[in-house]
């Protein structure tokens, strides 16, 4: 099969991989139709994050089921499948708990399983899936014999379900947003935008979306942001206070992961007010423990166990009231991953679908 591999910063290859098969009794494989590039694919990429050796590399994928273990039971050959980014057996102290994303049996793509075996990467034709059952999410409109195949529009918001948009909701979940709230959206990416559609789902009354970018902000304002702030530092937090009639934001979702990001996104809350962080830390957003004690800033967030919003998320996307598919600005062959890097590397693309 082919897939990607990252050797180096700036260095993305597609090659020849073995094809996966069964490890596992609790292992499904699943032939890719759709998978991306993320954003956190973006910080090995420029060197952030070592790469000590060539692997494989995407967390993000959708895809048929051709093949079961013999102790899978909640998932089938001919299912049509959603793959949550974090992988999860859904029986451990921690999965119980609702934390699928510190699964004490998890693996990681690109990485390994539990038990030490090789698993792919999500930017492939095929992918090993371990913990099956506690991972995928079956799309029963589209399983089965006689199914139809999802059109693209319906596999880019399926493919949003596996991080982005559950990422972004679970930042507005920790923030507390609802009816009523105001909000502000730190992160134009995305996540920051799919965090804008969840605010307003969950009913903020107002949004305001910090971009500099006219198409990222153009679609901020249809997935329901009230205003655009373009000014960052001081002067975005007098912005957003202006636009709030003299107030900061009830509720603050930091989209980002860098120290600017974490200090505009605690400027702009109010005093008593809650900040969802979701954007994956790249160095340097420790959180200010003074600010945070002289303001009685609320933080909560993390790492999104994106498996458990998929349900209600998905329902959603099936009924057409939510189309978070649209964060997906471009589409490429898989052929052409190294160009999709390049894209988003260069915010030339919000996000990038890979076909296979």
């Amino acid at each position: 099969m082919r897939a990607a591999m990252i050797h180096a910063p700036g260095d993305i290859r597609v090659e020849d991989r073995p094809e996966p098969g069964i490890v596992h009794a609790s292992d499904a494989v699943v032939q890719v139709s759709a998978s991306c590039v993320c954003g956190s694919d973006l910080w090995p990429y420029r060197g952030v994050r070592e790469i000590a050796r060539p692997r494989p590399i995407g967390h993000e994928f959708v895809g048929r089921v051709s093949e079961v273990g013999t102790a899978v039971r909640n998932v089938a050959v001919g299912d049509f499948v959603i793959t949550p980014w974090a992988n999860s057996c859904g029986e451990c102290e921690n999965c119980r708990n609702g934390v699928l994303v510190a699964c004490e049996r998890a693996a990681g793509w690109g990485w390994t399983d539990a038990e030490g075996e090789p698993v792919d990467g999500g930017q492939g034709q095929s992918v090993r899936v371990p913990n099956a059952d506690g991972t995928l999410v079956v799309v029963d409109a589209f399983s089965g014999p006689d199914a139809p195949e999802p059109d693209e529009a319906m596999l880019k918001s399926f493919l949003a379900l596996t991080d982005v948009m559950g990422t972004g909701h679970h930042a507005a979940v920790a923030a507390g947003v609802g009816t009523g709230k105001t909000v502000v959206v730190v992160g134009d990416g995305a996540v920051g935008l799919s965090a804008v559609l969840a605010a307003k789902r969950l009913g903020a009354e107002r949004i305001v979306a910090m971009s500099r970018h006219e198409d990222r902000a153009a679609l901020a304002r249809e997935f329901g942001a009230s205003d655009v702030v373009a000014e960052r530092g001081k002067e975005g937090a007098e912005k957003v206070r202006e636009l709030l009639g003299g107030r900061l934001a009830d509720c603050v979702l930091e989209c980002v992961g860098s120290k600017e990001s974490m200090e505009q996104a605690l400027r702009s809350t109010r005093p008593g007010g809650s900040l969802g962080f979701v954007g994956v830390p790249a160095g340097g957003a420790e959180l200010p423990a003074g600010v945070l004690f002289a303001k009685n800033i609320t933080v909560a967030g993390g790492a999104a166990s994106t498996r458990l919003y998929i349900p209600e998320l998905l329902a959603e996307v099936l009924d057409g009231s939510i189309d978070p598919g649209r964060v997906f600005d471009s589409v490429l062959p898989l052929e052409e991953a190294a160009e999709a890097y390049r894209a988003m590397d260069e915010r030339r693309s919000i996000k990038v679908m890979l076909r296979p």
